[in-house]
């Protein structure tokens, strides 16, 4: 990636919209966005002028020639603040990469698509390093050059734009301008696999007196792995993927002032992982999990997930009596199907040898899946008063939205225990079982809300901005949230601001009536373990309560100061605390919680684990931006710094009354590091751009702080955390403009090929002998890009 697309890690939240290649006709168009944080709909402020903090990254440059070939990898290279790693084994988790803001989960970050809130994807992750029992938005759903910029909001938004705004909020506003353009990339690690192809298209036209802009994207991602002789046959690496992806983005004048507006995008993922290996004859792993007849020297389980992701949004923007009106209508979907190759169920391959048989089983099964709908409609109204307290914008507004989540069993081969005899093969798929019948579900729930929002300039020196919104869930009940927010130019060039909020995130569907159940044998008895959802037979034996909502407190204080035009420096300070956050519990047996487990094999169950709102947190932490542009001989280099410290600490665990005294099972070590630290504790940037004629060279530095996580054995069994030390990595590029309509880039990432701290692969989540934190594990990788403008 050049440097030219990694200035706005800086420059955007000081108010140079993007680096010094953006010219002056590209940032006065981001200028007349309303940015997200602010109701106001004439043109926006300069960002070192913000309430709170907000970046805008210009995605022209890094979609033209960046190394990074989807949104979720290039703002993991953009923003201090935000973090996706890819992970491996890690069931359905790598399928999906999930992202956060400032150290907190993905779906504690609310995500717009052109100001209209995004839906999530139907997965709940369980394994993995990060994120582990959140759900978030799939970033990789929309192509890199659709987007016209990312606007993100660093503060709790809960009171302006409803529940998962706790640490943020992201807002992707797609381009509608005319013109074509057209990008092929190539990349691949520098261990030769991880191949990496990519071909997109733009095009705007003029339609109906309005634009419409079409965006047509293909990729694919090879394989990888970086297995040791002694992990073999195990895949250890990012996963395949193929994406075939299109997105239209328009809007249209219908009279007066009167527009009609659509967006609309689908995108078909083919997704294949691989788990974790089976050995062949010789090992533990016959008959149990897997038969020497299919696979003598062993296996590798492939999880294959097909995904879908669908969305829409109608709209229409009015004047009415002074007033600015929206009425829209958005609808996103997303579906999850699982089908396991390259496997076998256990217990048939075991009942066929017993019958006399060779031993067989089907060796690929359809393991069900599942889908999650939302409909969102919004009505905002605002308008500006220029003579009221110095100038006003004054909006309200309401929002109803309906939500839907469904599981679908996967074939009886999947998930069932073929030869009941308690000591031969294990049921189900191997390296993932299918969803039983009992799992199977349909759910559903409503919301209502409204909004209002007073931003008012009182003096040249101070503004102020006050929200409160009211939220109604079907569910769980009403939750009203508030916010207050200031700025004062302390001189021309120097702006203290802050703000103090009040959020919430409403349990999602997913972890609500999420329900996985597979089989295993305790005492040669054939009993289920379950992740039961919440109101169950099971959960209710329990004792655990009905979620309810997790609710937070957010303050920032910061400083912003723009000496000249070509140097600026922002300093925030912010607290994040959560009251009731879900979490994963830890699993409940006879061993660890006697009297809940004579209940539960009273009922067939041998283990279960819940959703729980039983744990409070506090994150508190730094974001700091700097830059400056300079001329250099015959060019201009540019420099920027950004950095983000965040500190995530538990500070509560809240067991259910009949829980108590089982702190350690509900929330264990480990489990309390992946909250605490699951994502690098520091994260910063500094990079230098030189662009001279033609060409544009960069270097770019990424700093990853420590990491420590958790152990399987864990500390009172004598076995240490395991402790990341700090890493840092580097980045080139070059990009040449052939002609003034053909651009051609090449560059490294990690070109030093750094990798995390070496653990024990026995306590590692992965199995391998670094789990996928920091930058990932897969080393160094190399690109090349052709651009042309039509």
């Amino acid at each position: 990636m050049s440097a030219s697309r990694l200035l706005p890690i800086a420059a955007a939240a000081l108010g140079l919209f993007g680096a010094a290649a953006v010219t002056a006709q590209e940032a006065s168009s981001l200028e007349r966005v309303t940015v997200v944080g602010s109701r106001k709909t004439l043109p926006a402020a300069s960002a070192t002028d913000t309430l709170v903090p907000v970046d805008i990254y210009s995605m022209g440059k890094a979609a033209e020639g960046g190394g990074q070939f989807d949104l979720a990898q290039t703002l993991q290279y953009l923003s201090p603040s935000f973090n996706s790693t890819r992970q491996t084994g890690a069931d359905g988790a790598d399928l999906i990469d999930s992202a956060a803001l400032r150290g907190l989960g993905s779906d504690q970050t609310l995500v717009l698509v052109n100001g209209k809130r995004r839906h999530t994807v139907a997965l709940v992750n369980l394994f993995g390093a990060r994120n582990r029992g959140s759900t978030g938005t799939d970033m990789n759903s929309l192509p890199l050059l659709a987007i016209d910029n990312v606007q993100v909001l660093r503060d709790g938004a809960a009171a302006q734009y409803g529940s998962d705004a706790i640490a943020g909020v992201i807002n992707i506003q797609l381009k509608k301008r005319v013109g074509c353009e057209a990008v092929a990339g190539f990349g691949q690690y520098s261990a030769g696999d991880g191949k990496s192809y990519l071909a997109s298209a733009y095009c705007g036209v003029k339609l109906g007196g309005g634009t419409l802009g079409i965006t047509a994207e293909y990729q694919d991602r090879g394989r990888s792995s970086r297995s040791r002789p002694e992990d073999l046959p195990r895949i250890i690496g990012d996963t395949q993927v193929e994406n075939q992806t299109v997105y239209l983005n328009g809007e249209f004048p219908v009279a007066g002032d009167n527009k009609v507006y659509v967006t609309a995008g689908a995108q078909n993922r083919d997704a294949s992982s691989a788990a974790f290996a089976r050995g062949g004859i010789g090992s533990d792993d016959i008959p149990s999990r897997n038969s020497a007849a299919m696979y003598p020297d062993g296996f590798v389980p492939f999880i294959n997930g097909k995904i879908e992701d669908r969305y829409l949004t109608v709209g229409w923007k009015s004047a009415i009596a002074g007033w600015d009106t929206d009425l829209s209508q958005t609808y996103g979907a997303n579906k999850l199907r699982y089908n396991i190759s390259h496997t076998l169920n256990a217990s048939i391959a075991n009942k066929d040898l017993l019958a006399g048989g060779k031993g067989l089983s089907a060796s690929s099964f359809d393991a069900g899946g599942f889908g999650f709908d939302q409909y969102t409609t919004n009505f905002d109204v605002s308008r500006f008063f220029p003579e009221l307290l110095g100038g006003s914008n004054i909006a309200f507004g309401a929002e109803y939205r309906r939500e839907k989540y469904n599981i679908v069993a996967g074939e009886l081969g999947s998930y069932n225990d073929a030869d009941g005899v308690g000591f031969g093969g294990n049921a189900g798929s191997q390296g993932f079982p299918g969803f039983q019948p009992s799992d199977a579900t349909r759910r559903a729930r409503t919301s209502q809300a409204l909004y209002a929002d007073w931003e008012a300039t009182l003096t040249p020196s101070l503004t102020t901005d006050a929200a409160i919104r009211t939220e109604h869930y079907s569910d769980f009940g009403s939750e009203t949230t508030a916010k207050l927010a200031g700025s004062y130019k302390l001189a021309p060039a120097l702006l203290l601001r802050g703000a103090a909020s009040t959020g919430f995130r409403a349990p999602s569907l997913q972890q609500l009536y999420f329900s996985s159940t597979f089989t295993d044998f305790i005492s040669g008895k054939a009993l289920d373990v379950v992740l039961a959802p919440n109101g169950s037979k099971i959960a209710n034996a329990a004792g655990v309560p009905a979620l309810k909502q997790e609710k937070s407190k957010n303050f920032t204080l910061g400083i912003t100061a723009k000496p000249s035009a070509d140097t600026s420096f922002t300093a925030d300070l912010y607290e994040i605390k959560i009251k009731d956050r879900i979490v994963l519990s830890g699993r409940f047996d006879a061993d660890n919680y006697p009297a809940l487990g004579a209940i539960l094999q009273g009922l067939g169950v041998g283990q279960a684990q819940f959703f729980v709102n039983s744990v409070n947190t506090r994150t508190r932490g730094l974001d700091l931006t700097a830059s400056a542009r300079n001329k250099l001989g015959s060019g201009v280099l540019n420099t920027f710094l950004a950095l983000n410290i965040s500190r995530t600490k538990v500070t509560g665990v809240n067991a259910p009354a009949s829980l108590k005294g089982f702190e350690d099972v509900l929330l264990s070590e480990r489990e309390r590091l992946f909250i605490e630290q699951g994502g690098p504790r520091a994260k910063g940037t500094l990079g230098f751009e030189y662009s001279e004629g033609a060409w544009t060279g960069e270097a770019k530095f990424i700093h990853f702080g420590a990491q420590t996580l958790g152990t399987f054995s864990g500390t009172a069994a004598g076995v240490p955390n395991a402790y990341y030390k700090p890493k840092s990595s580097m980045d080139l590029g070059l990009s040449w403009q052939a002609t003034p309509a053909l651009k051609l880039s090449v560059g490294g990432n990690n070109v030093f090929n750094v990798k995390p701290t070496k653990q024990d692969p026995n306590e590692t989540d992965n199995g391998f002998i670094y789990d996928s934190v920091q930058f990932g594990l897969n080393g160094a990788s190399y690109f090349a890009r052709a651009y042309y403008k039509f």
